[in-house]
């Protein structure tokens, strides 16, 4: 009787512990996939965005750069551009990666 009652009581957690590693394995699989379309396919979208953005550069395009210089474009090369600030036409070059967008941005564009 205690034997079959022993073996009745294995089988029983067997079967909980095959019920519990699928569980955790179904939350982890979910946990990935909500990782992955919330964090990392936006940024990649992102970065393909600002790419082609910065592959576009062309002459007389209005530019802001990550450190909030503005000016305007009056040279582009494989790597590098060349801008022009304000009236007092200062030139200074910079690398494509520094682009941060096209246009003058305003306090009410970068919210």
């Amino acid at each position: 009787m205690t034997t079959e009652l022993f073996q009745a009581v294995l089988a029983a957690d067997a079967a909980a512990s095959t019920n519990s590693w699928l569980s955790m394995g179904i939350s982890l699989v979910v946990l990935i996939a909500v990782f992955y379309f919330m964090l990392i396919r936006p940024e990649n979208k992102r970065k393909k965005e600002a790419a082609k953005m910065r592959s576009e550069l062309a002459v007389g395009d209005v530019i802001t750069t990550i450190g909030g210089v503005v000016g305007t474009i009056c040279a582009v090369k494989e790597d590098t551009i060349v801008i022009e600030t304000g009236a007092d036409r200062v030139r200074m070059e910079f690398t494509k990666w520094a682009i941060s967008g096209k246009g003058a941005q305003t306090s009410e564009t970068t919210k």
